[in-house]
């Protein structure tokens, strides 16, 4: 009798080899990553490359003033950027403008979803009113607020002070320059209005991902609104405000848009990006303005790095349910 292993011999006569486990793996892991590959080499020539020139310019003496003394400055340039007075001046503004918007926004977003989270007419309406000002150009978001908003003499705040004075009965409203007498204040507000949005949409998914039917159980055993918030709806959210708090971080640590149009960095509001356009583009010390980048680089990539692991932490919760 012949057996079913000859016969499978014998089917397979004239046919081509097998390919190996291995190899057949290899082959469907790279026709994955092949189409991938354009986008790859994209992002390393725009983002990567300028990086390592950025790298080699921060150990370098280079000041467009001297040409003549251009050389290799080893840690000079970095031991300056840790010792120079106006560049501590400028951690600690932006360390202040980023605690300020992300504690704020934060704050607020969380109110807002709450209330967005509750079930009423037009609620989509609303919703995509709320997220417009995070998708206004930053730029024009600062001259907005500058111009409209707290000039002196026809902001909307001053002509708000003068109608509310006037319904009082007074003829001598107060008019402050809003900018001069609270310069990074001003600044923090307009951030403030921009990524407060971001934080909403944010907990806004981390609230419609709550299980409603523990909600609703808690509810039928006699817990109150502020009980279920306090011990069930602020914990689940907990990985969602360290997810914006880290987000936002990144992105608010970089602003340079509204430090620039606002206040030009005048006032004691210069943060890291200003300092260093300042160093680059006025003082032209190229090499320490790259090693203030690199330093603000890493400080991000830092900050970064706890972000993913908490998209990551976020992601396995869900995968877990």
């Amino acid at each position: 009798m012949t057996s079913v292993a000859e016969k499978a011999g014998e089917g397979q006569v004239g046919s081509a080899p097998a390919r190996p486990p291995g190899a057949a793996r290899r082959a469907a892991g790279w026709s994955r990553r092949a189409p991938l590959l354009p986008a790859l080499v994209f992002m390393i020539i725009v983002t990567q490359l300028p990086f390592v020139v950025t790298l080699v310019i921060s150990f370098m003496d280079w000041n467009a003033y001297y040409p003549d003394e251009r050389g290799f400055a080893g840690f000079d340039n970095f031991r300056r950027v840790f010792t120079d007075v106006n560049m501590r001046d400028a951690v600690a503004t932006t360390i202040l403008l980023t605690v300020g918007v992300v504690l704020i926004s934060l704050i607020l977003g969380l109110g807002i979803a709450l209330l967005l989270d509750r079930k009423f007419r037009g609620r989509g309406a609303v919703r995509t009113m709320m997220i417009a000002p995070f998708l206004v150009v930053p730029v024009a978001a600062a001259l907005l607020w500058k111009h409209a908003l707290y000039n002196p003499e026809y902001g909307l705040f001053n002509g708000a002070l003068t109608w509310i004075w006037g319904v009082f009965g007074s003829d001598n409203p107060p008019q402050p320059d809003w900018i001069s007498t609270m310069p990074l204040w001003a600044i923090i507000f307009s951030l403030v209005w921009q990524w407060t949005p971001f934080m909403m949409l944010i907990l806004l998914a981390g609230l419609q991902s709550r299980p409603l039917d523990v909600v609703e159980a808690a509810r039928i055993d006699g817990a109150g609104t502020w009980q279920i918030f306090r011990s069930m709806t602020l914990p689940h959210l907990r990985r969602y405000l360290e997810l914006g708090a880290l987000l936002g971080s990144i992105y608010v640590v970089q602003t340079f848009d509204a430090v620039f149009t606002i206040t030009s960095g005048g006032l004691g509001t210069a943060n890291l990006p200003y300092t260093i356009y300042q160093i680059f583009y006025q003082a032209h010390d190229y090499g320490r303005a790259s090693a203030a980048a690199v330093v603000v680089v890493i400080a991000t990539i830092i900050i970064a790095t706890f972000a993913l692991r908490t998209v990551s932490s976020l992601f396995r919760e869900d995968s877990g349910r």
